[in-house]
């Protein structure tokens, strides 16, 4: 009969910080995306659940036995035996020669740049979508959103780039822009440099008090694991600069202001609404919104709804990282509430579509 083991059964046997008495779930570095040596803790692991995940990240998650085959180093095939003869009795699986566990290596790490100053970005941001076209069938989406072709242009939609990607760079350079510290952009092995687009898609502008922050990209095809959604960075390439969870404030700056999910959704609620919105790029990247409130607060706001899509009401960990949300909220010099509208249309810009438009379902 196969044994069924729990997180709290492995991980004491595990070399990574133990859960703190009590908790149903804690935070530890996520060995994929945050910087040693620091105090970033974006991996979660349920006890309750048995289950891990990265929300910065997305890329690091799974079971029991995923998180035991990582650490310990060993094929994931090989996990029940091996957990057996550990908390059982016997001899656990030997990796390599003199029956030493094989030890993770840290990945080789690629010289970073430290991130451009704002002003720098939104420079060399607004002289990229100045080269930049949208694409027919991109633009055929948006319509279908609702937008007309005046609100297309000015929110700066444009189609991601599908080749020339160092010729943009390079004429970018030669107009005096510096490509140095700003997401998206990197050196290749030859030292040219060149741009981080991996996937074809709409690239969306983050802005905030007027300047641009970075860009989310909304791929064409849905990846197999993260979503619909990329942001814009060069992380991990050579001096590359990580594109961050920046807010994507929409609209003047009011008393009363919208919380949502994703930058397309804020433009496109505030094209049909008025309402002025601020977008977190999804409901765990929460590490940005704190320092926009700080800077909004002095200039007027006093009032938060948080209109997140209806999946926090039936997807744990989206409904934790609400939780979350409401705790962060609860700090601040402000009042907050949450808007709910009917669970068939998930998204906020779904459901105002169809009432605006009166076309039933939404685009995908």
């Amino acid at each position: 009969m196969e044994l069924r083991y729990q997180m709290t059964d492995i991980l004491p046997v595990l070399p990574i910080p133990q859960p703190p008495h009590g908790r149903s779930a804690y935070n530890i570095p996520c060995p994929l995306c945050d910087r040693p040596g620091t105090r970033e803790k974006h991996l979660n692991i349920n006890l309750k659940r048995n289950v891990y995940r990265c929300p910065k990240c997305g890329q690091f998650q799974g079971g029991v036995f995923d998180l035991y085959a990582y650490y310990m180093g060993i094929p994931r095939d090989k996990v029940l035996e091996d957990i057996t003869a550990r908390l059982h009795g016997g001899s656990p699986i030997p990796s390599g020669s003199g029956g030493s566990r094989k030890k993770l290596q840290p990945p080789l790490m690629k010289p970073q740049a430290s991130l451009a100053p704002l002003e720098e970005r939104d420079r060399v941001y607004r002289a990229l979508l100045s080269r930049l076209t949208l694409a027919p069938d991109h633009r055929e989406n948006l319509l279908r959103r609702g937008l007309t072709d005046e609100a297309i242009e000015r929110l700066g939609y444009k189609s991601t780039p599908v080749v020339g990607f160092h010729a943009l760079a390079q004429s970018l350079l030669d107009e005096g822009y510096t490509l140095f510290g700003v997401p998206g952009f990197y050196r290749d092995e030859d030292g040219r440099w060149t741009m981080a687009v991996w996937r074809r898609g709409i690239l969306i502008p983050g802005t905030y008090l007027g300047k641009i922050q970075g860009f989310q990209i909304r791929l064409d095809n849905k990846m197999k694991k993260g979503g619909k959604f990329l942001t814009f960075s060069s992380r991990d390439e050579l001096d590359g600069a990580m594109g961050e969870n920046w807010c994507h404030l929409v609209g003047p700056v009011r008393e009363r202001i919208l919380l949502i999910e994703g930058y397309m959704k804020a433009d496109i609620v505030n094209y049909f609404t008025g309402q002025t919105m601020l977008a977190i790029p999804g409901v765990t990247s929460l590490q940005h919104l704190e320092a926009a409130l700080r800077d909004l607060i002095p200039l007027g706001v006093r009032h938060v709804m948080t209109c997140f899509d209806m999946d926090y009401l039936k997807n744990w960990h989206v409904e934790n990282a609400y939780r979350n949300l409401v705790a962060l909220l609860g700090k601040q010099d402000i009042t907050f509430g949450t808007y709910l509208w009917v669970p068939d249309h998930n998204g906020l810009d779904d459901y105002i579509w169809e009432f605006c438009m009166n076309q039933g379902k939404a685009p995908e």
